[in-house]
Parts: structure tokens; C-alpha cells; sequence
């Protein structure tokens, strides 16, 4: 049975809070309600949320204020805010503060919905990415440890790439750390100072695509009741990262190649284009060769987005990473659960190299959390006994 996901719903208006409410709570949210800024502080500080709904014109603290205490205090609340002055300025205001995503009055309940479980998602995916490890003495950024020679290959190449406009495909299975050499190329760009923007192309609905990307103008379908940026223009400037590039489907293929060649795209229901400056990097898991071959991607998109192709190589390749990148894991959960532990034993060692990681580093930040959650809390030493069985078995 799937956990319900916590929603706190901020508004001075008791009927907007009475109709916000009840539409999550029949889609199986579990909802609070606060009737202001200081209201909705005291319940993040009783409880957790898994995100917050807020609107922007308050009473007293406004709910953009808000938003820059929430992301100070709470930064793994993902916030969504709504106005009925929506403008594009505004949103990207919101987003360079941390907003997740942004709506305008009138909404539409479903779309709305969609837009609060695609920020919760996100936020999920953007927290198991950023527990993966970096590249400390580089610059700015993510952590990026690499003792393999792969690896310290492509941590090496990241500055060099970085200063250009060329776009990024980042290839390799799924929870190498793609999204990590995403920002680490951001990190080290000219455009470091502007907004890095990150989305996944498999979490929203095919229908919902286009619009989450290129954003639409009031009344270019039913539920619009606004002018809504899409990641492009929240980007603009900066860098736009799109992971899951394969599962874009043809038709939008073809918008985004527009985008790289003449650097504009239309909103849905616009008259007249919209220029835009951003760099972008794309990651995959697939073969998008394979998939040029069998239909579902376009050549000539393909040869845009790989103008630079970084391939990871999975975790089982590069064996030289896996003790470090277990010690930088051991490091931050033990930091995080307050416990002594301070080196991995080596039967817990043996262990971890003689496993082939089919979930690469993602499952071994998993697989250190859960042990040092089991382990005792005077021990000093992870040994194996804390392992789960998956991982002993290859070591027996």
C-alpha cells in the first residue's frame, strides 16, 4: 500500500483553502491548511511535509517571503506557488528562489494536481541525486568522486566542456549519477550564476508535455486561465537539464530541434515566437541509436544533442570507485543519524566489491544509509552483519 502524500495548502482565502482541500484530499493527498505565513511555519515545524501549496498576495508575510524561509529551513519541501498576477518575470522569480513550479488563478483542479505530484516527484529524484558523490577540488557544484581512471576521465573534461555552448548527452544505466555531471557542467560555466533547471521527461504525461516544456498562453485550452513560463524560458540564461530525453515523443522531438537550430520556440496559443538563450544538457538511459533505427527518435535531433556525448560507465566497470564513494555515503548518513560510525570493516568491504551493483551508485547510497540505520549506535566500524542478504550472497 502506497504512502499518501502530506500536502500543506496556504491561502487567506478559507474558500480557496476549503476547495483546495477537499480536491486533494479525493485524489489521496493527505492535506493542512494555514491562513498565512506564520500559521504555515508553525505546522512545518510540527510535522513533516512531503510538499507545500502557497499562495503569493497575503496579509503580512507574502507568500514569495515565505517561500525564501521555507527553502532556508525546510529545503527538502518542494513549493509550489500561485498567483492571480502571474507574470513571467514573477515565475522566474519564484523558480530562482526555489519554487518548484509556479500556477496562475484561475486554475484548473486536475492540471493543478498533476503540477503539485510531478514537484513532488522531481523533488524526489533531484534528493537521491544530489546524496551522490562529487568532485570536490574542481569548483563549485555536486560531488564527483573518481578514483577509477573513467572517471577522473570525465571529471577532467567537464571544466574543458564547460565554457562553450555545445550541447551534452549524458549517457549510461539508470542511477550512475547522469544528473551529477549535468550540474557539474553548469558549475563550471559562465552561466553558474543563472538558473539551473532540471526535469525529467518521463515524469509528466505525454499530453502534459509539451506545455511543461514550452509553457502555454491564457486560453490555449481548457483549465489555461493564465500565461504559464515552460522550462525553456525558466531557463533562460542558464542551463536546462532534460533527463529521459528518449521518452519524448516524436511530435515534440520536432519542437525541440527547433529550439537548438533557431533558438525560439511558440508557446501553446501564442501568435508570435519566443527567443530564448539556454544551454542544454540531456541524459538517457536508452539507446537512442537503436531507436533512430527503429523510428521513436530523429536522427538529426540525435546529432544535436551529442555534440558532446559523456558515457558513464556503470558502477560494476569501475570497482576502484566503489569503496570511496561507500566511505563518502558512510560519512554524510552517519553525519545525518547522528552515529560514530567512522570506517567500513573489512568483511563489510569484501562485501560491497564483490557485488555487481545493478542499481550502480544510487543503490549503494541506498544500501550505506539502511546499514548505518541498523548498525548500533556505539558502533565505530560498519561490518557486514548490517548488509542486506542481496549483497552478502555474492560474497559468501
Amino acid at each position: 500500500m502506497s504512502v499518501k502524500r502530506r500536502l500543506l495548502i496556504v491561502d487567506d482565502e478559507p474558500n480557496i483553502r476549503r476547495i483546495l482541500a477537499a480536491a486533494f484530499d479525493k485524489a489521496g493527498w493527505v492535506t493542512a491548511v494555514a491562513e498565512d505565513a506564520h500559521a504555515a511555519l508553525a505546522q512545518l515545524s510540527e510535522g513533516p511535509f512531503d510538499a507545500m501549496l502557497t499562495d503569493v498576495t497575503m496579509p503580512g508575510m507574502r507568500g514569495d517571503e515565505l517561500l525564501v524561509e521555507v527553502k532556508r529551513r525546510w529545503p527538502e519541501v518542494p513549493v509550489v506557488v500561485m498567483t492571480a498576477y502571474g507574470t513571467i518575470p514573477q515565475a522566474i522569480q519564484a523558480i530562482r528562489a526555489g519554487a518548484a513550479d509556479y500556477v496562475t488563478k484561475p486554475f484548473d483542479l486536475e492540471a493543478l494536481r498533476k503540477v503539485m505530484a510531478v514537484a513532488v516527484e522531481n523533488n524526489r529524484a533531484d534528493r537521491r541525486a544530489s546524496k551522490k558523490p562529487s568532485a570536490g577540488n574542481k569548483g563549485s557544484g555536486p560531488a564527483f568522486i573518481a578514483e577509477s581512471p573513467e572517471m577522473q576521465e570525465i571529471r577532467d573534461l567537464i571544466p574543458q566542456i564547460a565554457d562553450s555552448r555545445a550541447t551534452v548527452l549524458v549517457t549510461g544505466e539508470s542511477g550512475t549519477g547522469k544528473e551529477v555531471v549535468a550540474k557539474l557542467v553548469h558549475a563550471h560555466s559562465p552561466r553558474s550564476d543563472r538558473s539551473f533547471i532540471a526535469f525529467s521527461c518521463a515524469a509528466v504525461p505525454e499530453t502534459l508535455l509539451e506545455s511543461e516544456l514550452f509553457g502555454y498562453e491564457k486560453g490555449a485550452f481548457t483549465g489555461a486561465g493564465g500565461d504559464k513560463a515552460g522550462r525553456f524560458e525558466l531557463a533562460n540564461g542558464g542551463t536546462l537539464f532534460l533527463d529521459e530525453i528518449g521518452e519524448v515523443p516524436l511530435t515534440i522531438q520536432a519542437k525541440l530541434l527547433r529550439v537548438l537550430q533557431e533558438r525560439e520556440f511558440d508557446r501553446l496559443g501564442a501568435t508570435r515566437p519566443t527567443q530564448v538563450d539556454v544551454r542544454l544538457v540531456t541524459a538517457t538511459n536508452r539507446d537512442l541509436s537503436t531507436m533512430v533505427d527503429q523510428g521513436t527518435f530523429r536522427l538529426d535531433l540525435l546529432y544535436r544533442l551529442q555534440v558532446i556525448e559523456i558515457h558513464i560507465p556503470p558502477l560494476r566497470e569501475r570497482t576502484a570507485d566503489i569503496l570511496p564513494l561507500a566511505e563518502y555515503f558512510l560519512a554524510q548518513h552517519a553525519l545525518e543519524n547522528e552515529r560514530p560510525l567512522a570506517e567500513i570493516g573489512p568483511d563489510a568491504a569484501r562485501a560491497l566489491l564483490a557485488y555487481s551493483w545493478p542499481g550502480n551508485v544510487r543503490e549503494l547510497g541506498n544500501v550505506i544509509e539502511r546499514a548505518v540505520v541498523l548498525a548500533k549506535r556505539d558502533a565505530t566500524v560498519l561490518d557486514a552483519s548490517v548488509l542486506p542478504r542481496s549483497v552478502l550472497k555474492t560474497a559468501a
